[in-house]
């Protein structure tokens, strides 16, 4: 099953934001405050979840307000992150933007609005859009406030676009604001243009434009009683309840020191439950001691290479790895430069203490499955929940534990 990830995103972060007034004479849409930091914090941290490591913003109106930003947005993102700015020549268009951003993109990429957010199951669409250009979407009850997408009989092509407020009162299907596209999109593009009035349909007449409907939490920021409702609702929604996971006995057979593709045997059942977990809106992280690094008997980036492709067959599952930790330190390894105790290793909670620090998770909400009493030990160390894997299956325990998902 091949790795679905999409690494780069780009974001639109140039509009106007004209219905907020006062607030967005001096400061761009995204960059206002949700809490304790910028709406455009809070949506490039979600991004991440998924894998997504390489942001391009794609900036106008004040664009200097953008790019002074960065290293603040930088400190709340919980992983490392590569951030481009693109600023548009003049008012180009949110077609116009992407036209002149197009030597910063890669072959396949993310596109979303800077002003809007939907908290969603996002490997599910991308294990679905594999190749193509794609918009995802989402139902609501009234489309009153929103232009409608149809899709074809086939449920999948994009069939036409209505404006808003055609058929009030009537439920439907509406942009979500999340994009994934490749470079044929670009044939589309001038260097003034609108996405929504011109590519959109264009695509759509043409037969190359697909769309998905997934359901999550949505939240734009257009008028001031939106933005008062964000500041409100995404540091609870998206401060996660959050499953730590060992590796070795939880997720793949332990058959002793697993560094390599040709050892690793999936557990029965764990890529399901890792993506219902996933689905009900958990973080899901690995942490996992790695004597092996230490005995020699493969390298930190034998390790990483494989981690990377455990977690690709993740997501193209209908799952997610939102981050992972290990620990190659051991008493009495082969190479030395891994020999001596570390705060890290099980069962020592140091690696479930940075990802609780990183992503600012609260211990009440987290819990841990281990096969070890070193991760049950490590756990209670770090103030969260353990539950012993074995005999019971990962995938077991999960399907007993209706109320916590």
């Amino acid at each position: 099953m091949s790795d679905v990830t999409v690494r780069q995103c780009a974001i639109l972060v140039g509009g106007l934001g004209t219905r907020l007034g006062a607030l967005t004479r001096t400061l761009p849409k995204p960059l206002m405050s949700c809490g304790d930091r910028p709406f455009l914090a809070w949506l490039m941290r979600e991004m991440q979840r998924f894998g997504v490591e390489d942001f391009v913003l794609l900036a106008g109106h004040l664009s200097t307000e953008i790019e002074r930003a960065v290293d603040q947005i930088r400190a709340f993102l919980p992983k490392p992150a590569k951030i481009t700015i693109s600023v548009e020549p003049f008012r180009a268009g949110t077609g116009g933007a992407l036209y002149h951003a197009r030597a910063h993109l890669q072959e396949r990429f993310l596109l979303c609005n800077g002003d809007s957010l939907f908290s969603c199951n996002l490997s599910r669409f991308l294990s679905r859009a594999r190749q193509g250009n794609w918009m995802l979407l989402r139902a609501v009850e009234d489309l009153d406030r929103y232009g409608e997408v149809r899709l074809a009989q086939d449920g999948e092509h994009v069939a036409s676009f209505h404006p808003k407020a055609e058929q009030p009162g009537r439920a439907g299907l509406i942009n979500s604001g999340i994009y994934l596209f490749d470079h044929t999109v670009f044939s589309h593009l001038t260097p003034d243009c609108s996405l929504e009035q011109d590519v959109l349909p264009a695509l759509a007449a043409e037969g190359s434009l697909r769309g998905m409907e997934l359901t999550g939490y949505f939240r734009d920021i257009g008028l001031p009683g939106d933005l008062k409702a964000a500041g409100r609702e995404l540091p609870e929604v998206l401060r996660r309840p959050a499953v730590f996971l060992d590796r070795d006995g939880v997720i793949n057979r332990d058959h002793g020191w697993v560094g390599t593709r040709e050892r690793f045997d999936w557990e029965p059942g764990v890529l399901d439950a890792i993506a219902r977990m996933t689905e009900s809106g958990h973080h899901v992280f690995i942490v996992t001691n790695q004597s092996g690094v230490a005995r020699g008997l493969y390298s930190e980036e034998d390790l990483q290479a494989l981690m990377g492709w455990v977690i690709g067959v993740v997501r193209a599952h209908g799952g997610t790895i939102d981050d992972w930790r290990y620990c190659p330190i051991h008493s009495e390894a082969v190479v030395e430069r891994y020999r001596g105790n570390s705060p890290d290793r099980k069962p020592e909670p140091g690696m479930i203490l940075d990802l609780l620090r990183r992503w600012e998770l609260d211990p009440a909400r987290c819990v841990m499955f281990g096969d070890q009493p070193s991760d049950m030990q490590a756990a209670s160390a770090a103030g969260i929940e353990g539950v012993r894997v074995g005999p019971s299956s990962l995938a077991d325990l999960i399907s007993e534990r209706e109320a916590f998902l």
